[in-house]
């Protein structure tokens, strides 16, 4: 088996009492390889915005990568998204894996003043989006005419001091032949679509690599799931539910699919006690 990459979702929450950033040193101490963070910048409970909290916990650990999952690209201009990416890797040590969504909820853009595009528009600019973030991460000078993004002569400087990953987080058939030609990884979130529907999206994904050129072994593919440990064996359609055994076998049926890395959404009555038997009690057995 390929070697498994595990993270764990941080919660953004500024209620009192949270403290991700303290959330966050615990997964780098018990052993996870990343850390993810969502963005809702528009959400009515008290939040944390995604790059200053990821970029604090940075700050706060010395080994564990930090994943936005996924930065809607809507809310940032690319240009900016590519400097502030490349500020934050080099900030950190080479520690940032760049996640970036088309955007979903057009209630949030709505409100926050943005433009709210149909949905193949939004697919245009989320590969737009990512054109212009490598481009820039590349090229001296970049310019670059798409339909929803212009950037005229920009300069990045200093360039990225390795290649950063840039994982989506994609469903339709457009977005995934998008993934497949510009992204370094797919990172589904279970619950959108039927299980039995990911592998034929895997497929399309590897496909249109294949047909750009690349190859598909360049792109990781990334599990987003909840997961419950629960000694009762109890069953969610899209959740890791059960023992450490079942949650085990669960994980290596994606891994037989093609998944070589997977992010934890813990659930259930303690999700922050979660975190430590998913250390103790299923990475050990999926560590080759």
């Amino acid at each position: 088996m390929t070697d498994l990459l595990f993270g764990v979702n941080v919660s953004t929450s500024a209620a009192p009492g949270a403290d991700p950033v303290a959330d966050a040193r615990t997964a780098e101490d018990l052993g996870f390889d990343f850390v993810s963070a969502s963005d809702h910048p528009g959400s009515a409970r008290p939040s944390y915005e995604t790059w200053t909290l990821l970029a604090w916990i940075a700050a706060a650990t010395s080994r564990v990568s930090v994943l936005p999952r996924v930065l809607g690209v809507p809310f940032r201009a690319p240009a900016l998204v590519a400097k502030a990416a490349e500020s934050l890797d080099r900030l950190s040590g080479g520690r940032l894996l760049l996640g970036l969504g088309a955007g979903g909820d057009d209630s949030e853009f709505r409100a926050f003043g943005l433009p709210v595009r149909p949905p193949a528009e939004k697919v245009r600019g989320l590969e737009e989006a990512v054109r212009i973030v490598k481009g820039l991460w590349s090229e001296p000078s970049l310019t670059y005419h798409g339909t929803i993004y212009h950037i005229e002569d920009a300069k990045l400087e200093p360039k990225p001091a390795h290649r950063i990953p840039i994982w989506l987080g994609t469903f339709g058939v457009r977005a995934l032949e998008v993934t497949g030609r510009v992204a370094d990884g797919w990172i589904p979130s279970r619950g959108y679509v039927p299980d039995e529907a990911l592998p034929a999206m895997r497929a399309r994904v590897i496909a249109a690599a294949q047909q750009a050129g690349r190859d598909p072994a360049e792109i990781t593919c990334v599990l987003n799931t909840q997961v419950i440990l629960d000694d009762r064996d109890r069953h969610h359609a899209d959740e890791f539910t059960g023992p450490p055994d079942k949650i085990i076998d669960s994980i290596r049926r994606f891994a037989d699919l093609g998944f070589t890395a997977f992010n934890f959404i813990p659930a259930g009555e303690n999700p922050p006690g979660q975190v430590p038997r998913l250390a103790a009690e299923v990475l050990p057995a999926l560590r080759t």
